[in-house]
């Protein structure tokens, strides 16, 4: 089985998402694409430029896409559903995913993505940089 490796960046000047920056090879290659598809403007001429310099911050996708087959990255905000055994009812809970070290994979709150979640359940419904507030917010939901 094939898996995809790649990565976006946040790019913290222009307060956008740059995606692919993986295929950076030079600043004319087109391979770095705005979350829209457009080629992105940049001044790295490689991926470890993005990886080197404090204006990004690289997210790497996890493979997996939630249940609308949207890509899930680091630091996505994710919608699941909870179910209550006994009486039905459900609810929703936002988690943050991040890579977890210890496991060596992608956890979204305290489940492993993937494996200990249900990921049918989940949506993307923002990141951490463009709706920090979804994460407040369930914070002081607790």
């Amino acid at each position: 089985m094939k898996r995809e490796i790649k990565f976006r960046a946040w790019d913290k000047g222009y307060e956008c998402y740059l995606y692919d920056v993986q295929g950076a090879y030079d600043t004319l290659s087109g391979c770095v694409k705005y979350e829209n598809g457009e080629n992105a403007v940049y001044d790295e001429e490689c991926f470890a430029g993005f990886l080197d310099n404090d204006q990004y911050v690289v997210e790497q996708y996890t493979g997996l896409h939630d249940k609308n087959g949207r890509e899930i990255y680091e630091n996505d905000v994710l919608q699941c559903t909870s179910y209550t055994y006994g009486n039905g009812e459900t609810g929703k809970t936002s988690l943050l995913v991040k890579y977890h070290e210890m496991s060596a994979g992608f956890i979204a709150g305290p489940y492993m993505l993937g494996k200990l979640m249900d990921i049918r359940k989940c949506e993307v419904i923002g990141n951490i940089f463009e709706n920090p507030e979804m994460l407040e917010a369930d914070e002081n939901d607790d």
